[in-house]
């Protein structure tokens, strides 16, 4: 099969799924539970192909002429397939997890078929070969997530989707904007081809920084950047699996990955320190990240805590990619895989709580560790791996992010990343003691209301395995991190292949 072919069928998928879902009636469970999990392994095996074909050399090219000087191009890089990857194993488990999640409740076909449109989009902007195709891509992403943001209808949702939208748009035609000017400036650059604005640069430095500063505002909305954050926790009315994807599959990661492309493949690394536009990201990335942890703190909802705590832990990836080192580099690029393993884990068993024992607030968790002990125990791991506890992956991102910091000559970076860590173990950590060590409603304080009342031993499989498989990966993740294929040594391959001198 041609690799035009094999891009074509691994992107079709989703949309022959979308599709397929919308033209069913909505009783058919059966059919659309099929189409889902077939498609999501389906999309899984195409990519883990062009995983194997792209470590033996192959290429998978698909490129049309849209305008005269102007193309719409989809390949496959070690950067872009990594992305995909990530995007469509933590896409399976969480299609697992919506099929319990939404088990009984209504608008199950309208949710699904956006849901495909969403694998979709995603898997375009990793696929994508150059600017214009990942806006293409990036703006369907953001039409096909407003309907799950806002999926349950009520007048909180609404009002959530309609600031999700006074953002996302808006940063959409900042994106449009930046992207005009740089092609009025450079032509149709394919990613990789840092060259065209090196060449540029002598005569034309004050336009490079100002496109470049555009761009970051178009992807740090996504990204979550302060202040472009302010849509994230209001999103956190949405059901459980949309919280998931749009924190660690498909939305906040789009705008991570946008920004890894602006700066490694469309100005290149060593462009972007000598406009001075690292320190700049380094900036903005700190503030976002302490903020976003204090603000975790003082959250006293479950959700909402997880909400900011990812405006925090996002920014480690704009972090990695303003140190200016191969470390730094490894840093950002093995967190977006790690984040997202991690992210998923919370969000998951955030919903196991409330669906089963109908529980939001942290202090309601009393002892529900003995109630829920796995769904607890992959909490945990998912907890610890954010704080940065060895041998949970999230370790490895501090580690490589600290000595990145050494490496750049940015030792203040450091008191960053303690500070960072500390406040992740005074938002986390109270919630693991609340879990494990205090008595529940059954152990002498009463018992727990009848909604509350678990039906069975934890919950639904449906719902428990895909939080146990992703904690499992965060934990081998980190264990197993000098295997080949890990997330830590693809990554460290990509910088050692693509990004290096």
């Amino acid at each position: 099969m041609s690799g035009a072919l094999i891009i074509l069928a691994t992107l079709g998928t989703s949309l022959f799924t979308a599709v397929m879902i919308f033209l069913l009636p909505e009783r058919a469970f059966r059919a659309r539970t099929g189409l889902n999990l077939g498609a999501a392994l389906v999309k899984l095996g195409l990519v883990a192909w062009m995983v194997w074909g792209l470590s033996r050399g192959r290429e998978y090219t698909l490129a049309f002429p849209v305008l005269e000087g102007l193309a719409f191009v989809l390949r496959t890089d070690s950067l872009g397939i990594m992305f995909a990857g990530l995007s469509s194993l933590l896409w399976l488990f969480t299609t697992v997890y919506a099929i319990g999640y939404l088990e009984d409740s209504p608008n199950r076909k309208r949710f699904f078929g956006f849901f495909s449109l969403c694998v979709a989009s995603t898997l375009g902007i990793s696929l994508a070969g150059n600017l214009f195709t990942l806006l293409v891509f990036y703006e369907l992403l953001t039409l096909s997530t407003y309907p799950l943001v806002v999926h349950r209808g009520t007048a909180k949702a609404l009002a959530a989707g309609k600031v999700y939208l006074r953002f996302t748009l808006p940063a959409g035609l900042v994106l449009m904007i930046g992207m005009v000017a740089l092609h009025a400036l450079a032509g149709d650059i394919r990613f990789g081809q840092q060259e065209i604005l090196a060449e540029l640069a002598p005569g034309r430095r004050p336009l490079l920084v100002g496109i470049f500063w555009v761009l970051i505002v178009g992807f740090g909305v996504k990204a979550a950047l302060v202040p472009l954050h302010g849509w994230l926790p209001r999103a956190m009315v949405a059901p459980a699996p949309v919280s998931a994807l749009l924190h660690a599959v498909a939305v906040v990661k789009a705008g991570a990955f946008g920004i890894v492309r602006l700066v490694y493949d469309i100005y290149g690394v060593e462009l972007s320190a000598e406009l001075g536009l690292l320190h700049g990201l380094v900036a903005v990335a700190s503030v976002t990240i302490l903020y976003g942890s204090l603000r975790a703190l003082a959250q006293q909802e479950l959700k909402p805590r997880l909400a900011y705590s990812t405006v925090s832990q996002v920014s480690y990836i704009v972090l990695g990619i303003g140190l200016f080192g191969p470390l730094g580099t490894i840093a950002a690029l093995s967190h977006l895989l790690h984040q997202g393993l991690m992210k998923s884990t919370l969000f998951f068993c955030a919903g196991n709580y409330a669906e089963e024992l109908g529980i939001h607030r942290i202090d309601e968790l009393d002892g529900a560790g003995r109630r829920m002990p796995l769904t607890s125990l992959a909490f945990s791991v998912g907890a610890l791996g954010m704080i940065g506890v060895p041998p949970v992956v999230g370790f490895l991102s501090k580690w490589y992010l600290g000595t990145g910091a050494i490496q750049a000559d940015m030792p203040w970076v450091i008191v960053v990343l303690l500070a960072s860590s500390l406040l992740n173990a005074a938002y986390f950590l109270p919630i693991l003691g609340r879990l494990w060590f205090r008595p529940g409603p059954d152990h002498g304080v009463g018992e727990w209301p009848a909604e509350r009342r678990p039906v069975r031993l934890e919950t639904l499989a449906w719902l428990l395995v895909p939080a146990v498989a992703t904690a499992l990966f965060s934990l081998m993740a980190g264990v197993l991190a000098g295997m080949p294929f890990s997330p830590l040594e693809w990554t460290t391959r990509v910088v050692n292949t693509e990004y290096l001198p």
